[in-house]
């Protein structure tokens, strides 16, 4: 059951530290409580996160292969004939509308105002070969596959071809899409296919839809490609614009149903709504995307109901609202991901894990999820909001989200967790933000912000802990952590694009990190550095300032003593 969707029981989170320093407060506080606990509505999924183990969980699609037929079998039909289908065994013309009625495979060329039907037995494979067709209905589909077991649609090479469809289905018509197979459905071939989706949908099948390979442009007003048990796109050269999502898989009855699988091939897509939406995962495992989601303010890049995992390909996408999305969990493993995004950069309601892989974005949030875990790969961030947030779910005690200030500046139990990789934040709000705790004990992350209000470069509720790898902070307000892990603190500003250089007393350089923005302190914590020894901190060789590791400055709260921005004397738990 990894993808029922239910109200998890209360899980308590008990509270083993208190605030460090409070989050930005976007819904009402909740009541205080030290047995808050958190709540969540989502889907349910597996720990693994993995592209391989998500399809695995999957079932598989079908498809039919080009080694399963041969093109030397194909019965020629020419679509521009008025007489001369009638004369193929197995093909039926009835005015404008040619039917093929039994399996094998179909040549079809010339020109059709019309359309072509496939109705053949329900065991029956069919294989439909265009090479230089053109079909125009504007009655309904081009082509309708209202029965048969499996049907592929080969685009013979060197070929172009098209398909028009009505301009307007009534509301209870079931095909409605210029291609529409009740079927599984295959496409194929090196030709290319152009598709005007007029009245719905480009290519839409009510089983599961396979690209296979060809050139492929679609221009819909809905949807550009519907698989609806599954969408899977392993070749090819893909072209969409669609005023609603440019690919989406919408079964909702299977949880191991309404899926989309990109392994390869090239997808360039334009949407009115979302780029790629699945009832349940969405696995990029390869390929080349480039999504633009824009016409609403909901329209997202990637959106899923349970997992998006993104294991392979090199993703661009643009979207109004959220870059990635899903009502479960994000697991990235290994894609090249730029972002740029109206709200979240990626966005999961439960766990975002980065293991491998490129990540770039530039949002409002830009990660965000209940847990965050970062244990390799290269992640930057650019954010008009916090960087990196640990939010979400709601608390047992007040039923209210706990996003960002709503476990009433208490932790509720939220976890932002880096244990590797390479970790760029510039937050004009908080740098690294969590409305739980923060747990740093791997990789090299550097930190700027807040520069626009925030209330720390690493901000949180609960604790803050340092037990390992390298953390450098420019920025206009910081917290000492907890942890294993000495650090040091000085008053000293700079710019963007300057060198902080930390050394010691024999002048060799122990730590040193490039600003990512402007700074008027800065914090370095490194394997290098002793606790109680004196260290120098330098801004691009000038304005030394001496300061001793461990020790706080006059702005900068103890572990738990963090908590509003107003006025308060050092160590009362208040920034001055």
């Amino acid at each position: 059951m990894r993808r029922r969707r239910l109200i998890l029981p209360a899980s308590a989170f008990v509270l083993t530290a208190v605030v460090l320093a409070g989050c930005a407060t976007a819904t009402p506080a909740a009541t205080s409580s030290s047995d808050t606990s958190v709540v969540e509505t989502a889907a349910v999924v597996d720990s693994d996160l993995a592209a391989d183990a998500v399809i695995a969980a999957n079932e598989d699609a079908t498809v039919t292969r080009d080694d399963e037929w041969s093109e030397a079998d194909a019965v020629d039909v020419d679509l521009s004939a008025s007489s001369a289908a009638d004369a193929v065994d197995g093909v039926e013309r009835d005015g404008s509308t040619v039917t093929i009625t039994a399996a094998g495979v179909y040549r079809l060329s010339g020109s059709l105002d019309g359309a072509v039907v496939v109705a053949a037995p329900e065991d029956a494979v069919v294989v439909l070969i265009l090479d230089g067709a053109e079909i125009t209905d504007v009655d309904g589909p081009a082509i309708t596959v209202a029965s048969a077991d499996d049907v592929a649609i080969s685009l013979a090479a060197g070929s172009s071809n098209s398909v028009s469809d009505a301009s307007a289905y009534s509301d209870d018509a079931e095909a409605n899409a210029a291609i529409y197979s009740a079927a599984d459905l295959t496409i194929t071939g090196t030709g290319s296919l152009a598709v005007s989706g007029n009245g719905n949908d480009g290519i839409a099948s009510t089983d599961d839809l396979v690209i296979l390979s060809g050139d492929i442009a679609i221009d819909a007003v809905d949807d550009g490609l519907r698989g609806k048990d599954a969408l899977v796109v392993e070749g090819g050269t893909l072209d969409i614009t669609a005023g609603g999502d440019a690919l989406k898989s919408d079964q909702d009855d299977d949880a191991t149903r309404g899926y989309i699988w990109i392994s390869g091939g090239t997808l360039s897509a334009t949407s009115g709504d979302d780029g790629l939406a699945a009832t349940t995962d969405v696995v990029v495992s390869g390929g080349a995307l480039d999504l633009t989601a824009a016409g609403s303010d909901s329209a997202k890049g990637i959106t899923a109901g349970a997992v998006v995992a993104l294991d392979g390909g090199d993703l661009t996408i643009d979207a109004d609202d959220d870059g990635v999305h899903s009502d479960g969990s994000v697991g990235i493993g290994g894609a090249v991901l730029d972002v740029t995004a109206g709200d979240d950069g990626v966005h999961a309601e439960q766990t975002l894990e980065i293991r491998s892989g490129t990540v770039a974005v530039d949002a409002v949030e830009g990660l965000e999820a209940i847990d965050v875990a970062i244990s390799g790969g290269t992640v930057d961030v650019t954010a008009s909001d916090d960087g990196i947030n640990g939010a979400g779910g709601t608390t047992a005690a007040t039923g209210q989200a706990a996003g960002p200030g709503g476990g009433g500046e208490q932790d509720s139990g939220q976890t932002v967790v880096i244990s590797g990789g390479t970790v760029r934040v510039s937050g004009r709000g908080d740098g690294i933000d969590s409305n739980g705790s923060i747990t740093i004990s791997g990789g090299d992350v550097t930190v700027a912000g807040p520069t626009g209000g925030g209330e720390g470069a690493l901000d949180a509720n609960g604790s803050i802990t340092i037990d390992g790898g390298t953390v450098s902070v420019g920025g206009s307000a910081l917290v000492a952590p907890g942890g294993e892990q000495a650090w040091v603190a000085a008053s000293i500003s700079g710019s963007a694009g300057q060198t902080v250089e930390v050394t010691d007393a024999s002048g060799a350089v122990v730590a040193s990190f490039e600003a990512l923005s402007d700074f008027a302190s800065v914090f370095v914590s490194a394997d290098a550095i002793a606790a109680g020894t004196s260290y120098t901190i330098t801004v691009d060789g000038s304005g030394a300032t001496t300061a001793t590791a461990g020790e706080a400055l006059a702005n900068q709260g103890g572990p738990g003593q963090g908590g509003g921005t107003g006025g308060g004397q050092p160590g009362d738990g208040r920034r001055p």
